[in-house]
């Protein structure tokens, strides 16, 4: 209480002090004005206070609201770093066995029979009935050769042959009478003995003579060229009044013709090694070209040559195709389409899901949602998908489109893919 009442009074007294310093410094005096006295005892209003209050929970509801709203953001920005460092990939599962597929193999069209028409006899062409083009039969004339000094030749031989067949008619003669005075002793045995020999040596002369016209006759029978099968003509070399010289597949510059028959087709294709067990005497395939692409033939396969070409490492294989309208032609690009069976042993998986590593081929397996790179082997190349021979379960949920940078143990969550 005394502390209260010395308050009191030390605050009335400055300001009753304050109020004259006042008043002197302006040089005037207020008798009448009362002091102001304040009453320490008097409570101040609750209003302001609670103010005061309200305004201090609203700083600190905003500064609390401020910090968790802060907080909540970096967790959130944490979650979500460490949610996009773990890969999403999509994956898929291999597939039972290999689909049915074909392969296209270039080939090389040639005819039946390709052969080219030489003259057997030498002289001068006369005429030719043949042009390139021309379809022709078997035995039919394809032109005819001038050969006056074969004539000569021949009726020389004739000649010849009348000769010796005088010579052989009077030796049979003699001998025939030697041997009948041999039979009566009236000539010795010496002297039949030579009779007879003369006759044999007489007879050679004169089969000598036969064959030699019989030659020259055949040589003459040349002088028509005739078509020695149906086909049709595809060079002609010569024209009227040419010198026509024999010769032969040595002389290609005597060539008079060149057939070629056409209504079968051979086809020869070089098939690799690794597909050479797919080929099949007997079998049919389809044959198709680039100059019909609307257009396609069967073929069989006839013959193979049952051994890999060293320089190659092909198997020749024949293919006949029959071409009765003539729609495919002699040295004409072709293909085989080659039907590969599938293989039940095996499995697919499409060709993006591979890696190619320094250690190897391998593929991306989600196993306890860590990626594990495998070691696969691969068959038959499909295109979109590949044949695996080895490294893979049918249940390994593979990768697909998996990253350069993929890593062995990476964490990886699995979003979406043909396994789901």
């Amino acid at each position: 209480m005394q502390q209260q009442d010395g308050v009191k009074d030390l605050t009335n007294h400055l300001l009753e002090g304050g109020m004259l310093e006042q008043n002197d410094h302006h040089g005037q005096a207020n008798q009448t004005a009362r002091p102001i006295i304040v009453d320490a005892d008097r409570k101040l209003g609750r209003g302001p206070v609670i103010g005061g209050v309200v305004a201090a929970l609203v700083l600190g509801v905003f500064i609390v609201t401020g910090i968790r709203t802060r907080v909540h953001a970096e967790e959130k920005l944490t979650t979500s770093t460490r949610q996009d460092a773990v890969l999403a990939v999509a994956v898929t599962t291999p597939v039972q066995g290999a689909a049915a597929q074909e392969i296209m193999l270039p080939a090389n069209t040639q005819a039946f029979i390709d052969t080219p028409i030489y003259a057997r006899t030498s002289g001068y062409l006369r005429k030719w009935y043949a042009d390139i083009g021309t379809h022709v039969h078997s035995g039919q004339l394809l032109a005819e050769i001038e050969t006056p000094e074969l004539d000569q030749q021949v009726q020389q031989a004739q000649s010849d042959l009348a000769a010796a067949q005088a010579n052989q008619q009077i030796a049979q003669i003699t001998a025939d009478r030697w041997t009948k005075l041999l039979a009566k002793n009236a000539v010795s045995h010496q002297e039949t003995d030579q009779a007879m020999s003369d006759l044999n040596a007489r007879q050679s002369v004169l089969s000598a003579a036969e064959a030699n016209v019989r030659r020259l006759q055949q040589l003459q029978g040349f002088e028509k060229v005739y078509a020695p099968f149906d086909g049709v003509i595809t060079a002609r070399n010569v024209d009227i009044g040419a010198l026509i010289q024999a010769g032969d597949i040595n002389s290609p510059k005597l060539e008079l013709f060149h057939m070629a028959s056409t209504d079968k087709l051979r086809l020869f294709v070089p098939v690799p090694e690794v597909y050479a067990n797919q080929v099949h005497n007997g079998d049919h395939i389809a044959v198709t070209s680039d100059a019909l692409p609307d257009t396609k033939f069967t073929g069989t396969i006839v013959r193979n040559s049952d051994a890999i070409d060293i320089a190659s490492r092909t198997l020749n294989v024949e293919v006949d195709v029959l071409n009765p309208e003539h729609k495919l032609f002699p040295g004409q690009y072709a293909f085989i389409h080659l039907p590969i069976p599938p293989s039940n042993s095996s499995m697919t998986l499409p060709s993006n899901a591979l890696l190619f590593r320094k250690e190897g081929l391998r593929v991306g397996v989600v196993r306890n949602a860590r990626v594990q790179l495998v070691a696969v082997q691969i068959g038959q190349d499909y295109g979109a998908n590949v044949e695996i021979i080895s490294g893979l379960a049918l249940a390994d949920q593979v990768i697909l489109n998996p990253p350069d940078s993929l890593a062995q143990g990476e964490r990886v969550i699995v979003e979406k893919g043909d396994a789901e």
